[in-house]
């Protein structure tokens, strides 16, 4: 992966150019929070918003696209499928009720949000079929194991384009990296800054000092160097700007396996196989 600036972007299997860098919203209340948070990061020159159904804040998500005077072409959202849609057999009308809080006619990637066990490849034809109908301009999952992805595989006509998880220095994944790099599935981390934790990491802090950079800033970089697209959640301008601050330095491919080596297989979410909502 090419590492630019903040609009770079990466090329999907289908030719998408997806931003490496992105803002997460999770837990963002909607309403002025949500909507101050999107408009900074775009002002800061982010160019992807990544949002849910079940974060209740697309319609602001959707407000601030609007009133940025951006144009819709140059800013890539996100939204994701509802397990509740999953199981009811609704997959079709929630895409739709979240294109109309997000004010758009398509979303530029559209993703099952968590692997509901015996739904799922079910879903998958549901999402084939809303991407052929140009509304998702790509598809792909989130929180799915490499044998989930193989489950879907065996039905599928189009594959995944992205595997969203839980990624961090303590949650490296490796394996299922190297499986989706295999297979021509962009990995992006939700939660890369383990919710403020990496702040505590000694490792971090003696790099902070080599590099001059925060460990935010740091397991970002580590992020993108790895190929792994990342969406770090703020409400916060300044974090939202120094977030975005990580293009001017590189990391040494001894710090990042130093990095690496700090995994423990720790979540701070829930675990793809056992999750219960």
């Amino acid at each position: 992966m090419k590492i630019t600036d903040l609009k770079g972007t990466v090329k999907l299997v289908n030719g998408v150019e997806m931003p490496y860098l992105g803002l997460g919203v999770f837990k963002t209340k909607e309403g002025s929070e949500v909507e101050n948070s999107v408009k900074w990061a775009l002002e800061a020159g982010y160019r992807h918003i990544d949002t849910a159904a079940i974060y209740e804040n697309e319609q602001g998500v959707g407000n601030a696209v609007k009133a940025s005077g951006i144009p819709r072409n140059e800013i890539f959202i996100t939204t994701k499928s509802w397990n509740e849609n999953q199981r009811n057999g609704t997959v079709m009308e929630g895409f739709e009720e979240s294109l109309k809080l997000l004010q758009t006619d398509y979303v530029d990637l559209y993703l099952i949000h968590w692997p509901v066990k015996g739904k799922y490849t079910a879903t998958w034809k549901v999402m084939e079929e809303i991407y052929r109908s140009g509304r998702a301009k790509a598809i792909g999952v989130s929180n799915f194991l490499q044998h989930h992805l193989e489950d879907i595989f065996g039905i599928a006509e189009i594959k995944p384009m992205v595997n969203q998880v839980e990624c961090h220095p303590h949650l490296v994944q490796q394996p299922l990296i190297d499986f989706c790099q295999a297979h021509d599935i962009r990995f992006e981390a939700w939660s890369p800054i383990m919710r403020g934790a990496v702040n505590d990491i000694p490792l971090f802090q003696e790099l902070s000092e080599k590099y001059k950079k925060t460990p935010v800033q740091l397991v970002l970089r580590w992020d993108l160097q790895k190929g792994i697209v990342t969406i770090p959640k703020s409400v916060h301008q300044e974090r939202i700007k120094s977030n975005a601050e990580i293009f001017d330095f590189e990391l040494s491919e001894e710090d990042i396996s130093r990095i690496d080596k700090l995994d423990k297989n720790e979540r701070f979410g829930s675990h793809p196989d056992t999750f219960t909502f």
